[in-house]
């Protein structure tokens, strides 16, 4: 459940979406903020935020993946470069 509620309510308490977090006063749940810096600092979790993603640093945009090497390899930034 935890990985499954992490991209939306995770983003949410570390400020990521929207005001609801202010107005849900989710800093006041220091556990549920801990919890999702946490999740967020998972190698996997970083890898998998990357894929499909089409905005934002190209150095996090993973158009495809079809390999592990593809995060070395085909990030938009190491793609562009190599142009």
């Amino acid at each position: 459940a935890d990985m499954a509620i992490w991209p939306w309510y995770g983003a949410l308490a570390r400020g990521q979406l929207y005001e609801a977090g202010e107005f849900l006063q989710v800093h006041e749940y220091t556990h549920v903020v801990r919890w999702a810096e946490k999740i967020a600092q998972r190698p996997a979790v970083q890898r998998g935020r990357k894929v499909n993603r089409v905005f934002g640093d190209p150095a996090s945009q993973l158009h495809e993946r079809h390999d592990a090497s593809d995060f070395d390899t085909k990030t938009q930034d190491k793609l562009a470069s190599s142009t």
